[in-house]
């Protein structure tokens, strides 16, 4: 079922260019990709605290097992050059309070990584070669189940036995069934609207942020929100 749908901004988004978002324990994590920091927003989108990491083109991130998890997309345009700078492509697992690194690893496919989503003791990520979802054991990083898909995938959220991907080439926003990869809805972006980059979903709403970077379909980046028909898990 495809269908148009009210992006409603949430606050004022007083970070540059928020690429990857996560609702954990009342708390909104967002990745920068300018800064490459990881800032922790209230509800009311007031920043509570600031997280410096090693992340480069930061992209993606979620939170679980007690660790924040960043996609670190290779070289990045969005700031100066850094010596923790290696213009390749790495999952990081850092510190929930202090961004310290604890691990990095290579993406499975070996190109970059824009979402990433903590599910019951599990990871998804987002492939390029070819575009699918994955699942991995995140101790091992052995693959558990892989889905190919027609997207240029970004932002994951999970909702359920459901997983949503974002594609800014299309403007859309899919979920899909997590354990057979079928497609199950799609949200098309209306053409005005916002360039959905993160996703993650609480209370029946799917957050999205646009980080108007690169090649910025509006000026200025926003946080806000889709109404979509919560599941139960």
């Amino acid at each position: 079922m495809k269908k148009l749908a009210d992006f409603i901004p949430a606050f004022e988004c007083n970070i540059d260019m928020p690429n990857g978002l996560q609702w954990f324990n009342g708390d909104l994590f967002v990745i920068d990709q300018k800064t490459d920091n990881v800032f922790i927003l209230d509800q009311k989108g007031i920043i509570k605290k600031n997280i410096p990491t090693i992340c480069e083109n930061g992209s993606g991130i979620t939170v679980g097992g007690g660790f924040i998890w960043l996609g670190s997309n290779g070289r990045t345009n969005a700031r100066t050059f850094r010596g923790t700078d290696t213009h390749m492509n790495w999952i990081l697992k850092v510190n929930l309070d202090s961004g310290e690194i604890v691990s990095r690893l290579p993406t499975p496919d070996g190109g970059g990584i824009h979402g990433i989503e903590w599910d019951q003791d599990k990871l998804w990520i987002t492939a390029f070669n070819p575009t699918a979802l994955i699942l991995v054991d995140p101790n091992s990083f052995k693959e558990l189940f892989k889905f190919n898909i027609a997207q240029s995938p970004h932002g994951l959220a999970i909702e359920g036995e459901s997983i949503w991907c974002s594609d800014r080439v299309d403007r859309n926003i899919v979920k899909y069934n997590k354990s057979t990869g079928e497609k199950l809805e799609q949200i098309n972006v209306p053409k005005d609207g916002p360039d959905p980059h993160g996703l993650s979903i609480i209370d029946g709403n799917l957050w999205y942020s646009d980080a108007a970077f690169p090649d910025p379909v509006r000026p200025y980046p926003e946080i806000g929100y889709v109404k979509v028909n919560n599941e139960n898990s």
